[in-house]
């Protein structure tokens, strides 16, 4: 097996043990119980192309993700989040693989390239979208494969074609995935810094190829959303309508928010930072040309996402993909010339890899203390924690003094992954909500006074997904409808009940169950709580 092969297998590896393990242990978030809950209606109601979400219609996202997931439920079935998740999972994989091989294309540097590709994996906003069921993380994997071949395009002497079509197929997809999101945000600034550092030369005599590409990604990322405007017209006027608001007027945040853009990567957030500064490594990377456009890329994705008002910490996602690559460069020149470093330069590197170690030899005891009320529930979690977090510490310490950087590299990575394994099982026992009542209780009732449920307002995500099937709103967009039943029971936030009280002043109205659907006791979120009425003239 060929070296370059042999890094991509342990990559793969890496990869897997990071976003496949233990891909059930979090609870499902509103994100995801959007997503499924269309994922499940597809399944259920074949409702492929005019996707909905409560049996309405959904088109504020394109539906490859939900066509995926769609098919792994049908795979592994409706109730595991395992099942549901590793669609996520596996794009996860493609975009740290290729993260790795776009690298190593323009490098020729295996163990940078590797480098890059583990501090991807292991980068907290990408492995929280590859072990979560939303679809940012497929718009910009595919978006990496369209880059991929559009490299391929302009470093080739032949099968130009080839090349402009998979680029244009894959850059179908992520349109498919989430419109022109990651054209934007991780294509045009890879176009910007890829233009003023390598140049486009040859781009006259690939024009047709060219030409191909855009084509077909054209078709193949925008046929779904003329199909569904041409025959559902009404419905996709009025979605776009909101959705523009909402980029101009939902979450808006200052230009500057995102400036702190590094700390996305949660465990590489110090030497990510170090590898942003051009004046100091400028002249200590392998590969000088490279790493001003991977630094360019990177600053040209923050500085685009910064022009639009609408801001969330994981729109940040298509920066790491760059910054990853960036900062693979500055540990690269720690393993060979870490020794040899001036005391303020080497300060960085011990406060950077000295917290983890330390975290490491000190959390035996410290989680000793902070679970003890709940430690025979999780005793075999912690004890496995304990000792692969312990052992990581002590030798990440040992390999400082020797000042041995690469494998306390590979450590820090081992360190994380120990978290998965380990750490996480122990996520869903503490702070257990004792009075967590599930909405499929509501059952009971219904087949007691045998009548129909109804949401009053504001349906939740997590709700409808947990249920297992649509609940009719009675009141939407300022619109009510009052139910033909003379008996059926209504579910409302507490905060509507008194709305609820003057609507039904004419009926009998009996408040019969609670429903408190918030996994934790430490964070009540209003809209998991429910109070179920049954409501009679």
């Amino acid at each position: 097996m060929k070296l370059e092969n042999k890094y991509l297998l342990l990559l793969i590896l890496a990869g897997t043990a990071v976003f496949f393990v233990n891909l059930d242990a979090i609870y499902i978030n509103i994100m995801e119980a959007r997503n499924f809950i269309t994922a499940r209606e597809m399944v259920n109601d074949g409702n492929w192309i005019f996707t909905t979400m409560n049996a309405e219609p959904r088109y504020e996202k394109p539906p490859l993700p939900t066509w995926l997931t769609a098919i792994s439920m049908m795979i592994f079935g409706m109730e595991g989040l395992f099942g549901l998740r590793l669609p996520s999972a596996i794009m996860g994989i493609i975009l740290v693989v290729f993260i790795y091989k776009f690298l190593l294309k323009i490098t020729k540097n295996i163990e940078l390239s590797f480098v890059a590709g583990l501090i991807a994996t292991t980068s907290f906003y990408i492995i929280f979208s590859s072990r979560d069921g939303q679809w940012d993380i497929y718009t910009h994997s595919f978006m990496m494969l369209a880059i991929f071949s559009l490299y391929k395009l302009y470093n080739s002497t032949k099968n130009w074609y080839l090349y402009a079509a998979i680029s244009g197929f894959f850059m179908g997809c992520s349109i498919l995935s989430k419109g022109p999101v990651s054209i934007y945000a991780l294509l045009l600034p890879f176009l910007i810094a890829y233009g003023v550092i390598y140049n486009f030369d040859g781009t006259k005599v690939r024009w047709k190829a060219l030409a191909l590409l855009i084509l077909l990604a054209l078709i193949s990322g925008g046929w779904w959303n003329l199909y569904v405007y041409l025959f559902d017209t009404r419905a996709v006027a009025e979605i776009t309508s909101q959705e523009t608001g909402r980029w101009l007027n939902y979450n808006v945040r200052p230009f500057y928010y995102y400036w702190s853009f590094f700390i996305q990567s949660g465990l590489w957030t110090i030497p990510s930072f170090v590898a942003l500064l051009y004046p100091y490594l400028k002249d200590k990377v392998s590969n000088k040309k490279a790493y001003k456009f991977t630094l360019f890329w990177t600053l040209a994705s923050v500085f685009l996402l910064s022009v639009i008002p609408e801001k969330k910490s994981r729109y940040l996602l298509p920066v790491l993909i760059p910054m990853a690559m960036n900062t693979a460069f500055y540990i690269e020149y720690l393993f060979n010339y870490f020794r040899s470093v001036k005391i303020k330069e080497a300060a960085i590197v011990y406060f950077h890899f000295g917290i983890f170690a330390l975290v490491g030899c000190i959390f035996p005891i410290a989680a000793y203390f902070y679970f003890e009320p709940m430690l025979q529930d999780i005793l075999i979690w912690y004890i496995l924690s304990s000792i692969f977090l312990f052992i990581i510490g002590i030798l990440m310490f040992r390999f400082l003094m020797l000042k041995k950087i690469r494998p306390v590299f590979y450590l820090s990575v081992f360190f994380l992954i120990s978290i998965v394994w380990f750490g996480l099982p122990m996520a869903d026992k503490i702070n257990v909500n004792k009075a967590y009542n599930s909405i499929v209780n509501v059952d009971k009732h219904l087949e007691k006074y045998d009548v129909p449920l109804y949401e009053f307002q504001n349906f939740t995500p997590e709700i409808i997904w947990e249920y297992g099937k649509p609940i009719k709103v009675l009141n939407q967009g300022g619109k009510l409808e009052i139910p033909s039943e003379d008996k059926f029971l209504l579910l409302t936030e507490t905060d509507n009940a008194d709305s609820l009280q003057k609507v039904f002043s004419n009926y009998s109205i009996e408040k019969i169950d609670i429903i408190d659907m918030n996994p934790v006791s430490t964070k009540h979120k209003v809209r998991l709580h429910r109070e179920l009425y049954l409501i009679e003239k």
